[in-house]
């Protein structure tokens, strides 16, 4: 039998394949949940942050599960950036010159994910808590399956790791020193690319909104107990000076009521003031629900990279600034899919192949999962662009079908198509009846008129290398900017900036003399001044 290898050339051992590694962790079976978050300061939260960054990652993961339950807004916002992923389409695209088998790999991998690996999609969602924590650990369970060996995911919580005493690797808390290395095809272990540099335990976003998260905490924790003390109206019991003590209680009592009941009985000669709360703290809040929408606007810049959809409201600057913040959003939206794809390539798809197909030995020839994340919106402009740019590029089929999200079709499969020129009228219902409206208006049509027929002669008789070549100066910024291999988006703004160095002078003034003289020789036409034409 062929020996299986892992992504990195290592052997691989099948038979510890079908029991979870953390089963055989004694410590993680009697781990229970306790909440890190009840009475969190500055304090403790730096400690928490500086325990991770020495590679205990228990304190700080777990604070930050707690967070994500207890703050609506820093909830809503981490499902916008964990869901938005599951709206693309996605496909395994064999390698580069693919063989048979490669291609049979990649169409068998699929069908085996879309089809037998359960809930596909709550194993993205799973691996987009990583956006959070910097990392997120899946572990996998293979059982065999009509004859085929599949995977079971299970979603791993983060406070089960730590670093290693390098501070380099993730490994697994099995009471060691260092921990237990991950197992080979055991896990799915997705990280985020890495906005900067640093320890694995620093790379999760929520480290930076854990501070916004502590102030909006203190900011709300304050605010509530200025509604406990000022939120009901200040009631003011007025007595003369020579009320006795009976009289005093029985004001006391009447205003304790007054303010829990909203009734209350005293003497004639007693008075209630109810005092209005005054003031620009006692205003509403002002300063503490300012703090709260400070932290609730930094929370969504850092992860959504905007604010715009975390309010419905209007920004008074029109839908120049909406249309900015919704391609903030798509492009952070690309950039998860390109992560997240490569770590199922390398986690999921290569031990797949490997173990029910065989025949790799490295990723650089394993099928690559890949999420559509092309806009599809502007496929008209696509349409007109095309006929035109066909005329100066050669563009490749390939890359106008994945541009415009349009299929290959399947051998034998029926296709649309605008009927060729030639087309036998009988075959398509419309051209069968212009022909036979063509066939009885034929004869009333006279024979072109012979000036007319001179004047085609002559424009068609006009050298076409000179007018090649003016077309050829006017487009020159364009045929530059597309040979440095620029984007759809640098090509319009490219465009837009070449524009007004496009030379056309030349090209202008042939085609203004080529008018000029075709009016010309219409008028001496007309006035019967040019003869024999």
């Amino acid at each position: 039998m062929n020996r299986i290898v892992d992504q990195y050339g290592n052997a691989i051992e099948k038979g510890k394949l079908s029991t979870p590694q953390t089963a055989e962790v004694a410590i993680l079976k009697n781990a229970f949940l306790t909440p890190w978050i009840n009475g969190l300061t500055p304090a403790s939260l730096a400690d928490y942050l500086y325990r991770a960054d020495q590679g205990f990652l228990q304190a700080q993961h777990r604070v930050f599960s707690d967070m994500e339950e207890r703050d609506p807004h820093l909830a809503a916002e981490m499902a916008k950036r964990k869901q938005a992923i599951l709206n693309l389409d996605w496909q395994l695209v064999p390698p580069t010159d693919a063989t048979a088998a490669e291609k049979a790999n990649a169409e068998w991998a699929e069908e085996a994910i879309r089809n037998s690996i359960e809930s596909f999609e709550d194993l993205l969602l799973a691996m987009m808590d990583a956006v959070g924590h910097g990392f997120a650990p899946i572990e996998l369970e293979w059982h065999l399956e009509d004859g085929e060996l599949l995977p079971v995911y299970h979603p791993r919580p983060q406070e089960w790791f730590r670093l290693s005493v390098d501070r380099r690797e993730l490994r697994l808390m099995d009471g060691s020193t260092d921990g237990a290395e991950l197992q080979p095809f055991g896990w799915i272990q997705h990280a985020p690319g890495r906005a900067k540099t640093g320890y694995l335990g620093r790379m999760g976003l929520y480290r930076v909104v854990s501070w916004p998260f502590l102030y909006k905490a203190y900011a709300i924790s304050d605010f509530a107990e200025f509604l406990e003390t000022f939120g009901l109206p200040i009631i003011v019991g007025k007595y003369g000076q020579q009320a006795s003590a009976e009289q005093k209680e029985s004001l006391m009592q009447a205003v304790t009521d007054l303010g829990h009941d909203a009734r209350a009985i005293m003497p004639v000669d007693m008075q209630l003031e109810i005092q209005k709360i005054t003031g620009g703290g006692a205003s509403g809040g002002t300063p503490h629900l300012e703090m709260v929408k400070w932290a609730d606007d930094a929370q969504s810049k850092a992860i959504l990279g905007q604010t715009l959809s975390a309010d419905a409201k209007s920004t008074g600057m029109g839908s120049g600034v909406a249309k900015l913040h919704d391609q903030v959003r798509l492009d952070i939206q690309r950039a998860d899919a390109r992560q997240v794809s490569g770590t199922l390539t390398r986690d999921l798809v290569y031990p797949l192949i490997a173990l029910n197909r065989g025949g790799l030995t490295g990723l650089k020839r394993c099928p690559r999962l890949v999420f559509d994340t092309n806009d599809l919106q502007d496929i008209a402009v696509y349409a007109n662009a095309l006929p035109n740019l066909t005329a100066l590029f050669d563009i490749p089929t390939r890359w106008a079908r994945e541009r415009l999200g349009i299929p290959a079709p399947e051998e034998g499969e029926e296709v649309l198509k605008t009927p060729a020129p030639g087309t036998k009228a009988d075959k398509v219902p419309v051209l069968a009846g212009l022909a036979a409206l063509a066939a009885e208006v034929a004869p009333a049509i006279s024979p072109a008129a012979p000036d007319q027929s001179a004047l085609d002669d002559a424009l068609d008789a006009l050298p076409s290398s000179a007018m090649q070549a003016q077309m050829q100066a006017l487009v020159q910024p364009v045929l530059a900017a597309a040979a440095r291999g620029a984007s759809q988006e640098e090509m319009l703004g490219l465009l837009a900036e070449a524009w007004p160095h496009m030379d056309q002078s030349a090209l202008v003034e042939s085609l203004s003399r080529i008018l000029f003289a075709a009016e010309l020789f219409g008028r001496l036409t007309a006035n019967g001044e040019v003869r024999g034409a």
